[in-house]
């Protein structure tokens, strides 16, 4: 076969493909490489956040009579927007609960699946596209939604078993991707630095708010800073089309796009697992591989397991 480049990135719900790592969808998918975006839910707990719609009799109308209908005719024009396929887990969306104690989790919905049963359609996936690389979120979701966290999850249950014969063996041939990375979409030091440019212009900053709520909390090390400036209009646009979801309003379209290519021209990610070589820090999702395929092709690709005999990782603690 050919060893094109395949991405797989994996999200909660239709939007966070969209607000997490779309700048680097876009710009992958207009160098060639097949980009998989794999939605876990249906969004059907979400709420209208766009003040324009709150009070739109047939938006109204629209999510009463079949949310998970709207959102994915959202996901539909986001879509086709970034140029990604995409693909739906089929999870039911657990909601954000609120309160003090916090409420159970809905039955049935996705947070409380049994991980090892909930990713069996993500291992399918995995062995159906053959992604080389897979995104996704942190042990803490990136934010603390149950389904963020769920994500993370199955999704490392899956890295871990989708070259494995003996797992899952009705879900396909065995496929292990090379690399798994951690989606790190707002860092302090960005906020800071978009914060701090846009004072320095005379401009108002949106930042105030979010730089107090975000103070104290660990920082992520981030590995790969990927180019993505000349790709911030297609994300935006992907963003927008999530319209129930996305204040075009809002304080994240209140920073222009000069500011963000003059202090953050980039997409962050921590690089989480490899079984092959690679240099830190990157500027490449795909850093490491096209050299490792051209080298050993499928025949020589690692199995399950193999992360043991990867000692140059071993003191990074990459391989696992």
């Amino acid at each position: 076969m050919t060893h094109e480049l395949r991405l797989m990135t994996v999200h909660a719900h239709p939007d966070d493909e969209s607000s997490k790592g779309a700048a680097t969808s876009a710009r992958y998918v207009r160098e060639g490489v097949d980009v998989l975006v794999v939605t876990c839910t249906d969004g059907s707990r979400g709420d209208i956040l766009n003040p324009k719609l709150k009070e739109d009799p047939a938006v109204q109308a629209a999510i009463e009579a079949d949310m998970p209908n709207v959102r994915s005719k959202e996901m539909d024009a986001a879509r086709a927007i970034l140029g990604v396929r995409q693909e739906w887990l089929g999870f039911v969306d657990s909601g954000l609960p609120e309160g003090d104690p916090l409420p159970p989790l809905p039955e049935g919905s996705f947070a409380v699946q049994d991980v090892e049963t909930a990713a069996e359609p993500l291992v399918r996936l995995i062995r159906q596209q053959r992604p080389q690389v897979i995104v996704t979120y942190n042990e803490n979701g990136g934010y603390p939604h149950p389904d963020h966290i769920m994500t993370h999850k199955i999704t490392i249950a899956a890295f871990d078993a989708a070259g494995d014969p003996d797992k899952y063996p009705d879900a396909g041939e065995p496929w292990q991707p090379l690399k798994l990375y951690y989606d790190v979409a707002w860092s302090i030091a960005r906020i800071e630095a978009e914060h701090q440019e846009m004072l320095d212009r005379g401009m108002e900053s949106p930042y105030w708010e979010l730089l107090k709520e975000r103070e104290g909390w660990p920082q992520r090390e981030i590995t790969t800073r990927v180019p993505v400036g000349d790709y911030f209009e297609i994300r935006d646009a992907a963003l927008k089309a999530h319209a129930t979801q996305i204040d075009p309003d809002g304080p994240f379209f209140r920073t222009p796009n000069d500011v963000r290519r003059a202090v953050w021209p980039t997409e962050d990610f921590e690089l989480a697992r490899s079984v092959i070589d690679t240099t830190l820090p990157e500027d490449d999702l795909f850093a490491g591989v096209r050299e490792y395929e051209a080298a050993a092709g499928d025949a020589g690709r690692p199995q399950s397991g193999d992360c043991a005999d990867q000692a140059a990782h071993e003191p990074a603690g990459l391989c696992s």
